[in-house]
Parts: C-alpha cells; structure tokens; sequence
C-alpha cells in the first residue's frame, strides 16, 4: 500500500495561504485490499511528532476526498500532518510527513502590521524597484517575509530572485481585497539586500475594454514585513517605512497588452526616497491564488523568412507566456519581437489582437546572458524578430510556458488523432487562459474574466486537473463583485471597470463553477465559502421576478443567451436566435435546484425547503409558459431543446416530442450543429443520453464548417472563439473579436469523458466516491481510452471495437464503488466474464456494481457496431458506398438531383417538401429494409 497526492485543502505543502477549514486529502494506491476499514490522522508542531498537536479517533470517519482537521490555527506557524490507513486485509500504510505553514494573519486583517505601504518618490509613470540593507550579526533559526506589491512584483535576497512565481500578486478585484505572500528566506552573516522590483500589471497598467489605465491604483506600492528568529531567542521585524530606497528598474516599460521594454543600459546606481502611501491594511488577506509558474519550455519547430523578408520564429504551438532567448548582442543593441497567432499569405500578422500591442524590446548593456520578460505575458505561436545580427538559430530560443499551478489528473486518447489533436487543443486553450482568473483569451487587448466562458468549461477544467484551489480563489473574487452589486454578477471578474452584469448563463457562474468542483472532489469547502455568493445570486434572480409580478420566470433584463450561434437573424451576428427570456428563465430553475441541493449538504435545512419550493415553482411556471397541452416547445431551436433536457425542464409528456424536435432541428440543418456559448456545451451530451449518441459522433467527427474537426484540419492548436475564426483559404475571417485561443467550445471533451468514456461522478456522493461508468461507443471511433486520477484514485475506462467484438476494460480506485453499464449486452454473458458481480439486465443494457479493482470484458453486442444505412441516410453517403448505391439504382433510378438534395436523407427526398421525388409506403419500407442489410 501506498498513500500518494497528499493535499491540504488541494494545495502541496501550502506555505503563507489562507487555509480556514483546513481540509486533508490523499489517495491510496497498491493495496492489498478494496476498503479502507480504518484511518489515523495526526497533526504536530513537530516534524518528528513529538508534539501531537491532534490525533484522530477511533468514531472519526476519515474520507479520503476531504477530511476538515478539527484544529486552531495560529498565524505564522507550521503544522506537519501525516495519515496511516489500513485495509480489510491489514494492510497498512504510513504516509510520509507533509506540511502546511499560516501566513502573517490566518484570516483576513485579524492582526496589526508593522509595515507601512510605500511608493518610490519618483514620477508615477517611472518603473522602479524598493530596497533596503538588512544587517544580519547573529545566527538565524528562521526568516519570514509577507510581502506584495502593487500593480505586480518580484521579491530579490542579494540579488537573487525568491521563489519561482511569475507575475505576482496576481489579478484580483483589488477594491475589495489585496492577496500578500509568505517567503521562506535565507540570510547571509552581514549585509543582506532586500528589494521588491514592480511593474504596472492589471492593477496601474493600462487594461480593460472601458477604462484603459489606473483601474484600481495610480502609484506603483509595496508593502513588506520581514520577521527574523534568531538562536538566542529573540525575534527582529523589519518592515517598509520610508528609511527603504527606491532605483530606477531597467524595465523601462511595462503593461499587460503593450508588453515590455527592458533597457539593461539603464542606471541603477542612483538612489531615490520612497514616501509613505494610504493603502490601508483592511483588504489584505493571506494568498488564494495557486502559483503562477513556468511549467514548460518550448524550442521554436522553424525560423521562417517570410515573402515579406521578416524573420518569424514558430513555436509550433499556440502558447501563452513569455520568450526567453539568449543574447550576445552589442552594447546598444535594439532587439525586438512582436507576437502573433497565425500567419497570413506567409507573413507576420496581429491585427486581432487589436490594440493590443504585445511587443517586447530589449536594449543590450553587451553582457551575454538569457533575456526574458517580467510583468506582462503574450498569446502566440509567431514571434517576429527584428534587429537581431546574423543568422537566428533556435537554440537560442524558448516558449516559457506560464499558467497556474493545477495538477494534471487526466488524458483521453482515441483511434482518431484529430481527435485526439482536439483534446490536447482543448488542454492548451485552459492552460493559457488559467492564469489566476479563467480569462476568455490571452493575447489581445481584453483577457477578462468573463464568467459565460468560466462556467461554460467549468466541467471539463475539472476532469483535465485539480481546479478546486484556482476556482476557491476566483470564487472570492466573484463574491466580492456581487457584495457590491447587491448579489448580481457582472459579466467578467474582476470586473476592472466594465459595466455589464446579470446574463444568464454568464452570471449563473455563480452557482455552476462551485457545484461541478463539489461533484468532482466531493470537497465540501468550495460550497461553503460560496454559499453566500450562490444564494446572493438566486436572491438577485428573484427579486427580478418578484418585481416583473412574481411569476416564476425570469423575464426583464438583458442577456447574452446563445452567444455566437449560428441561427441567429443577422447573418455574422452575435446573438442567436433562442428566446433570451427562456434560456434566463431556464437557469433561474437551474441555479436554485443547485441552491437548494447545496443547502441540504450543508444542513441548511430551512434553506432547503424555500428554495426548493421556488425552484418547484419555477418548474411549473416554465411548463405552463413554453410547452403546449401536447408537449410541444414553443422555441423551435437546437439550443432550445437542449437547454430544457439538460436543465430538468422537460415534463414525461413533452419528452418524446422535445428529443424528435431536436432531430428534427438537426435533420433541416444537414446534422450541422447551429449552437452557441449555451447549447453547445451541453449538445453532445443530450444528445448521447436521450438516445442520439450516434449523431453526437457524428458531430464531433464533422471536418467542415461549423465543427471541432475543421479547426483542427486548419492547422489549429488551441479552440477559436468563431467556427469559422479561420476561413478554408487560411484568412482570418475577422479581426473585431477573433480570438484563435478561447477554449470555451473546448467543453466538447467533457462529453468524451462523460459519454464517449462514460466517466461520471454523482451528487450522492461526490468526489468520485461512488460513481458511474457508461460507456456509448461508436463505430466512427475504434477505440477510447480515459485515465482519470479523480479524487478517490484512478480511474480507467477503456473500450475497442474489435470487429463483431467489443472489448472493455475499467478501473475502480481503492474504497470506491461504480455503476458500470455495458451496452448493448447481455447479463448472461457478462455474469460468465467476471466473479463476485451480481448483474442486471436493463433493457439492452447490462449493469453492475463494482468494487476496486480491474475489469474486463470482451462480447458480441446486440446491437453491430458499424456503419448502418436507411432510409434516414443522406443521398451524398447512399451514393458513396457502391452497396448501397446498388440497392438505389435497382429500387429508386434517378438521374442526377440538385447538390442541396444530396444533403437531404432519402426520407426527406421522398417524403414531405421533396414531393416531386415521392415513392410510396411500402416501396419506402421496402428500401430501408435492403439498406440495413448492407454489411
């Protein structure tokens, strides 16, 4: 047995964070055993145990996914804990020692600060650094530094930088609350410089599509307390005041959409005064935010020499970071790079980044050393180079990879590698757009927080990794924004001066970004920092309602809706065509059934009920308004009939009629998806689990305009913002809003984890305790294979379609339990296959509960998985296959029809508008019957 992925409250020995609820996890890997009959967890102030602060008891139930220690926590101290399991068989394990240390405050501003917040006494638009000598005469136990500076800041001890972070303190909604971090330091017998270099960021620099500069701060700021331990028992503090000096920084320049300039040149001899500045210590709380750090680096595949005659590097990826390149240029030297995504007509081009700079130059002092950037980050693939002497070798050159620190737990791999191109797309659309808050793209001038995008891939950010940390601290941000906006949500956060607020779908981040980290590590943390923020924002909802005549629909407002579908009435237009006024209404019900089932987990009974009874309510309302007394929905789009099978609103006697509505809307778009920001995560998913999967495929497998395939067939790396971003000739069809890395379409891939793999977590228990797994193969894939290191361990689900056979193959973690369902089989068949499972036949389908361990299986489904022909297949695949075209040319001759009927099914062609091609009854039934034969 081994105890491996050891947390506290999803973070690897946490140093400085704000850690209420201090809550254990860890996973158990290689046990002799399938239960954890038994768990001690201990806590000391000692590494070696020899002060137990805790001890867990024999009536304490310890769940792995989540285990709140019952402890006080003091500031600015360290607490080592380690946890023993065994098993049924008694096997047993002791982890090894982990550890987690509180920052200066354990909580908000619950202490004095001896610093004082101070400003370089130069010009405000002057870059600078703060400084001051630190004597050290007598040995040292330990040292502490809780530092942040404003807008972004780097800490250096003698010249040598602390830490590994990047672009600290992060982006925050500033007015409502300022994150500073804790430093472990190490300091020499003597003289020890100490100094805090700061750039503009988010938080002076220009940024924002409204205000463009000084958003929350006009000065650059820092604030730094250092206590020192000494030996002899006796404790230092030295803290900003205005005895700090301030210099000149060679970063000359900086912004977040402009880029850098970095004049290595400059003087930073001089010496400069700092003055106090009233910041206040209110806002200030211990860290949230997960490390921003460097977690690859890429060698650029090609330096090309455009038609133009530039010089372009290409990383052969859409990266978000920075260039680090290693320079022998002169003294004097001007070296500068410019960023882009894509090429045009084989040239340099950036024109969609808008205002958007991204530029970087640096001025050479002669020194030979790596040259990298600072304070600002780039979205690219291109960078032009210009100034550089001879020839530009690669080497010299990489991508430094920037995102938040979030373990990988996942990879999904098919028989189709455009497939699996998509899914890696998919992955770097969330790497570059996780950096501290879920940004809608990294490289032109916006990079905003916008909430539809965040909640729109909330799902499938927590099957790629461990989300719970990044979203706890956007979550702190939200709520901040709604304390100011009377529990509305504003369209982006940090808001950052823009104006919008309230649009379904975006603002119901609130309650759908908690709730899918909740059913993925079953952590009951996130639900109870943000209940508050949940329940603030159905609260905001119905006092709309109420003050519309309290029908139980969400009516007034404005909305994004179904943001860039493709059904809308202005051809190229943003909004499509679904009725704003019912998707609002839609999630109105959504939001309070996740608020009254998040109060019921917190025992909040009271709140329960009522919001319960209003969500009931709404549920009614919402029949009675869009469905006729014969179950047809009055809103005859995709998205429509998605929204209401994936959000509950479907009533049994509407069922049958919103599924073939939704085909139908399909069958008159040739199976082309139509879908925007709404129907388009949940599209696919409806789709498979309302007995469709085979168009879900067939979607997904779609290699033009509009589908996932086409951007990977065009040479894509990250997910577009538009279907058609690129155009089939390799022109960017736009540059007003057209980002190539938005990675909000790339919630496809929680359709492949959940359908396509069949990997789902339950609300009874999260976190992958107790789970299912339903598999929906397909033909157009031969195989699938999904790892998922979940909350509760690993999980495999694994399926080949091997001729006639299909071949499984699943894994339980340790103390788990799964529902597994195998299609299309047959219980006597799979009782045979495996011992100790009790199996069920459920109509075609065989299901069972099994415990941890491995699995597999390998049948003849009731159902051939293979390409099938009917009457229900387009003319253009009848003609393609020589069978089928066969059996058309004896039973139905005609001469060549018109390309738009060629789209048509044989059904449409013969029955309804196509009348001029009608056949009867039985020769219909006759051919759809001869079609299906074919092998």
């Amino acid at each position: 047995m081994n105890i491996k992925h050891l947390k506290l409250n999803h973070l690897t020995n946490p140093l400085g964070y704000d850690v209420q609820n201090p809550t254990i996890s860890y996973v158990v890997e290689d046990a002799a055993g399938k239960h954890q009959v038994s768990a001690k967890v201990q806590v000391s102030l000692k590494e070696d145990f020899s002060e137990v602060l805790y001890e867990s008891g024999a009536d304490e139930e310890i769940i792995n996914t989540g285990f709140e220690l019952p402890i006080a926590l003091e500031p600015m101290s360290r607490y080592y804990w380690k946890v023993q399991v065994t098993d049924e068989t008694g096997d047993s394990a002791v982890s090894d020692v982990q550890w987690f240390e509180t920052a200066k405050t354990v909580s908000g501003n619950d202490c004095t600060w001896e610093a004082k917040w101070i400003t370089p006494a130069l010009d405000k638009q002057v870059q600078a650094a703060v400084w001051k000598d630190i004597e050290v005469s007598k040995p040292v136990v330990k040292a502490r530094a809780y530092v942040v500076g404003l807008g972004l800041y780097e800490l250096y001890v003698n010249g040598e930088k602390q830490g590994n972070e990047c672009l600290l303190p992060g982006f925050c909604d500033y007015d409502s609350w300022i994150q500073y971090q804790t430093y472990e330091l190490q300091f020499k017998a003597g003289k020890n410089r100490v100094e805090v270099l700061l750039g503009d960021g988010w938080y002076k620099g220009v940024y924002g599509m409204r205000t463009l500069v000084e958003n929350y701060g006009d000065r650059l700021a820092a604030l730094a307390e250092i206590h020192v331990w000494y030996e002899d028992g006796t404790e230092e503090i030295i803290g900003t005041d205005t005895e700090w000096n301030a210099r000149k920084s060679q970063i000359v320049e900086n912004g977040i959409y402009s880029g850098e300039v970095y004049d290595a040149t400059v003087d930073t001899s001089e010496t400069f005064g700092t003055e106090l500045i009233d910041l206040g210590y209110e806002r200030l709380n211990p860290r949230l935010s997960p490390a921003i750090i460097v977690h690859e680096k890429i060698q650029p595949i090609e330096v090309i020499h455009t038609p133009t005659g530039e010089t372009v590097l290409d990383m052969g990826q859409n990266m978000v970071g920075w260039l680090q390149f290693h320079s022998k240029a002169p003294k004097g030297s001007k070296l500068f790079f410019q960023f882009g995504e894509i090429l045009q007509d084989g040239n340099f081009y950036n024109e969609n980044l808008r205002t958007a700079k991204a530029e970087f130059t640096y001025i050479s002092d002669g020194v030979e050393r790596d040259v990298c950037q600072h304070f600002t980050f780039y979205g690219y693939r291109f960078v032009k180079v210009t100034g550089w002497e001879g020839e530009v070798n690669p080497e010299d050159f990489r991508g430094l990879v920037i995102h938040s620190e979030m373990e990988e737990l996942s990879e999904l791999t098919t028989s189709n590698p455009l497939v699996n191109r998509l899914v890696l797309n998919a992955k770097w659309g969330m790497k570059g757009n996780f950096v501290d808050v879920p940004t809608d793209c990294p490289q032109r001038d916006e990079r905003y927080g916008w909430t539809g995008d965040a909640q729109i891939f909330s799902g499938t950010a927590c099957y790629f990794m461990d989300t719970v940390a990044f979203y706890t601290k956007y979550g702190r941000d939200l709520y901040s924004e709604q304390v100011k906006m009377n529990g509305s949500v504003p369209d982006v956060v940090p808001v950052a001066n823009y104006p919008g607020d309230a649009s379904t779908a975006w603002a119901d981040a609130a309650t759908i970004i908690p709730w899918n980290v909740y059913l993925h590590y079953g952590d009951k943390n996130i639900l109870r920092r943000q209940y508050d923020s949940m329940k603030g924002w159905v609260d905001y909802m119905k006092r709309a309602d109420d003050e519309d005549g309290a029908k139980r629909l969400w009516q007034t407002g404005t909305h994004y809706a179904d943001w860039l579908a493709l059904d809308g009435n202005v051809p190229g237009g943003v909004y499509g065509a679904t009725d704003p006024n019912m998707i609002a209404s839609a999630y109105y019900y959504y939001s309070t059934n996740i608020l009254a089932k998040t109060a019921a987990i917190l025992g909040k009974t009271e709140d329960a009920a009522f919001y319960g009874k209003v969500a009931a309510e709404i549920y009614n309302a919402f029949i009675n308004e869009y469905y006729t007394p014969t179950g047809k929905l009055s809103v005859d789009t995709t998205t429509a009939y998605v929204v209401v099978l994936y959000t509950g609103l479907t009533p049994d006697f509407a069922y049958e009629r919103v599924c073939r509505g939704l085909m139908n809307r399909l069958k008159k778009n040739f199976y082309h998806l139509d879908t925007g920001f709404v129907g388009t995560p949940w599209l696919c998913r409806m789709l498979s689990e309302n007995g469709m999967n085979d168009i879900a495929y067939h979607l997904l497998m779609e290699e033009g305009y509009p589908g996932w395939l086409y951007e990977v067939l065009m040479g894509a790396t990250t997910v577009w913002e538009r279907w058609n971003s690129v155009e089939p000739d390799g022109k960017i069809s736009g540059t007003e809003m057209n980002s190539l890395n938005h990675y909000s379409y790339g919630s496809i891939v929680e359709w492949m984890f959940r359908n396509m793999a069949g990997i789902n977590p339950t609300e009874e228990t999260a976190g992958f305790k107790k789970f299912r797994i339903v598999p929906m193969p397909d033909y157009r894939i031969e195989n699938c294979d999904a790892k998922l290191r979940a909350a509760s361990g690993l999980i495999e689900s694994a399926w080949k379609i091997d001729g006639k056979q299909l071949k499984f193959k699943f894994t339980v973690p340790f103390d788990a339990e799964a529902e597994i369902v195998l299609p299309n089989a047959s219980a006597e068949v799979i009782a045979g296959q495996a011992e100790n499972i009790e199996c069920r036949q459920d109509g075609e389908n065989v299901v069972f509960l099994a415990e941890a361990g491995t699995y597999e299986f390998c049948y003849e489904p009731t159902t051939p998985y293979r390409k099938t022909y009917s009457i229900n297949s387009t003319w253009e695949e009848l003609q393609a296959n020589p069978k089928t075209k066969a059996v058309l040319e004896k039973e139905y001759p005609l001469k060549k029809i018109p390309f738009e009927k060629e789209l048509c099914t044989l059904e449409e062609m013969t029955w309804g508008p196509f009348t001029g091609y009608g056949m009867t009854r039985e020769k219909r039934e006759r051919i759809d019957k001869l079609l299906k034969e074919v092998e």
